[in-house]
Parts: structure tokens; sequence; C-alpha cells
């Protein structure tokens, strides 16, 4: 198929590794014209990167800038950053919390609302926003991400609505387990708490994922490929999980 996506710009979000290195891949190998993000910004990569904390109140603005300045304008934005730490919600903190709002919540909102109406005006755009699985059943362990999450949830659903008509479409990706430096560190958590090996935990893990195995990047980066391009024209508003079958609702 072709995704007719050559000569699209796009910028990624966290695109130095894990899902949104895999998204920029596919982007590029599709044609795209890519712009990665990242704190790291590595000079190794198939595609520029921008150095950008995403925590930094001034991000939004400053990619949004540089986007202008390198590519014309935006057709695709993959809203993506890292996951929290980990923290049971009992024990959660406000200070988390706020600290967590800023690269999770604000900064993609703005970015997102900055880059909307030179997509509007051209009657084409693509929104993506990589979440995760436990949006839709809570993970044990993940309350920052639990709930961030499901907030930025809420404000694209909004988004979606209010820009279909424009050619836009705004859609949230939720992976379940796919092997990413993130998924290992998680799991070496909940091993280090358990007093097992990291192996153990991922091979209980892996039981309770109906295809028997944890994803593969490049798989995500297929779908998000898809969604971003013209032939994903009538999905929008959706949530899309990405997991094997994990969720059971």
């Amino acid at each position: 198929m072709d995704l007719q996506l050559a000569g699209k710009r796009a910028v990624v979000l966290g695109a130095s590794k894990g899902l949104g290195a895999a998204i920029a891949q596919e982007l590029a190998d599709e044609g795209a014209h890519v712009l990665g993000v990242s704190r790291s910004a590595p000079d190794t990569l198939d595609w520029p990167m921008l150095g950008v904390d995403l925590a930094a109140p001034d991000a939004a603005t400053t990619i949004a800038g540089h986007a202008h300045a390198k590519l014309g304008g935006v057709d695709i934005l993959v809203n993506n950053c890292g996951g929290p730490v980990p923290t049971a919600a009992h024990q959660t903190e406000t200070s988390q919390l706020t600290d967590a709002i800023q690269p999770m919540l604000l900064t993609i909102t703005e970015l997102t609302r900055l880059v909307l109406p030179g997509m509007r005006s051209a009657g084409f755009g693509r929104i993506l926003s990589v979440t995760s699985a436990g949006v839709r059943e809570p993970i044990p362990g993940l309350a920052l991400s639990n709930t961030i999450r499901a907030a930025l949830h809420g404000w694209m659903k909004t988004l979606a609505k209010e820009v279909a008509a424009d050619g836009v479409t705004v859609n949230m990706l939720m992976p379940g387990q796919v092997d990413t430096d993130r998924l290992r560190s998680l799991h070496q958590n909940i091993a280090r708490q358990a007093g097992v090996e990291p192996e153990m935990i991922a091979a209980k893990s892996v039981e309770n994922i109906p295809a028997g195995r944890f994803g593969e990047p490049r798989e995500f980066g297929a779908v998000a490929a898809f969604l971003a391009s013209p032939r994903a024209s009538y999905v929008t508003g959706a949530e899309i999980p990405i997991d094997g079958g994990f969720l059971k609702s």
C-alpha cells in the first residue's frame, strides 16, 4: 500500500529511541521529511534531531519555531514522551504530579495548538499522541502515567471533534508491552521490589499477553505511519491499542 507520505513534513517527539524512533523510521522510509526531537538529539539517525527538553516551559514554542524554519510547516505531529517514575497512587506527591504535567501534558497540548492553524488552512493534518494501555486499564504502580495520560486523552478527544471537518485527524495510540528500554526498566523495578530476577517478571508478563510475546517497536511504528497518512482520513478521535490483545475491555 502506498501511504502517500512522500514529501509530508513530520515532527516526532522522543525520536531518539524506542517507540518514537520506530515511528520516525517508518515515516522516513515512506518518504516523509522527519524532524526528530529529544533531549539528547544524537546525530547518528536517519533524520535531523532537535535537542529540546519537553519539561522546559518554552519547549513548545521552540519546537514549533524550528519546525517552521526547517520544514516550512508541519503536516504530521507525533506527540510522544518518556514515562514518569513509577509510583503508587497513595504515595504520589503533588510535586511529582506538577513536574510530570509539564512534559506530558502542557508542552504537548501547547505544541499541538501552535501547529494546528497551518494544518487547518492546508486542509490536512495528522496528530498522533502516544500514551499507554494504562489509560483504559490503569496499570498498578504507574499512578502518574495513568493519571496524566488520561487527561491528555480527554483533551485530544475534545480536539478531534473540533477539527475533523478541516481535514485534521487526532488519534491516540496506546502501546501495551513493547520491547523498549522503558519496558525493561519497569521490569527491573518490579524485580527489585520482589527480590527476583527481571527475566522472571518478563516471563510472567508474557503469560498475560494473548499474542504470547512482547511487541516490536517497528510493529508499533507501522500502525502510526498508517494513521499519519492520507489513507487514514476517516479515522479520528480513536484510542487504538497496540498490545497483542492484552486489554480485557
